[in-house]
């Protein structure tokens, strides 16, 4: 009988994050940032079917990078989450923070019982009833939950984009302000990203109870233009 081969539990966790954090930093990049309505979520995306940012409930919203359907599967995990704690509690029970360890648990589970890990890092993002209040939880591939301040980098080559928004970001952003500046940080100096190529969408503490909103089109072109 052959002996199998021996490989080191620390060698194996190595393995897997290496093959994660490649597979993730092939996507194309999104930047979570606070502005002085609510929260702008804006990634590099020409697809108009297959979506990196979307609702989850009322004031809260999702975003991925990485593998799509394995953060679209997490996405859709997360709005049956939501679902059934607003429906057993009340709308006010369902908060980013217990939906981002929701996720953190799913994730750290594959990533240590799996062979392969899951190639996805998330965003969850919450609209406060007021500024101090709107939060960004960044999800990583091994189930790490990140409470981010003022903006948050996903896929990509986020160290560059997050240099590039330290310089830029400042509190008290309008829409139009923090959406070029997200542009900006995610194109570098030698692109230009035209509105088709974004995936763009808000929280906004104007849009009332369901606060979610995509902007495309015209409407788009015309902020992206000042």
């Amino acid at each position: 009988m052959s002996m199998p081969f021996y490989v080191s539990p620390e060698q194996v966790i190595n393995d897997k994050a290496q093959y994660a954090r490649k597979n993730i930093a092939r996507g194309r990049p999104l930047v979570g940032m606070l502005y002085n309505e609510g929260v702008l979520l804006t990634a590099e995306n020409s697809s108009q079917a297959l979506h990196k940012v979307s609702e989850i409930y009322d004031r809260i919203a999702f975003g991925g990078v990485g593998k799509y359907s394995e953060f679209d599967g997490l996405r859709r995990a997360g709005v049956q989450f939501a679902d059934v704690r607003g429906y057993q509690y009340s709308r006010e029970d369902v908060d980013a923070r217990s939906l981002a360890n929701a996720y953190a648990q799913m994730m750290a589970h594959t990533f240590t019982n799996e062979m392969k890990p899951l190639e996805v890092e998330l965003l969850v993002a919450e609209l406060g009833y007021s500024a101090d209040e709107d939060q960004l939880f960044r999800i990583t591939f091994d189930g790490v939950v990140i409470d981010e301040d003022n903006f948050c980098v996903l896929g990509g080559e986020p160290d560059p984009i997050s240099e590039r928004l330290k310089e830029s970001w400042s509190e008290g952003l309008t829409l139009g302000d923090a959406l070029r500046t997200a542009r900006a940080a995610l194109a570098g100096p030698d692109r230009t990203l035209e509105a088709s190529a974004l995936e763009v969408a808000v929280l906004s503490r104007t849009h009332g109870r369901r606060a979610f909103r995509r902007l495309d089109g015209e409407p788009l072109a015309s902020l992206l233009a000042g």
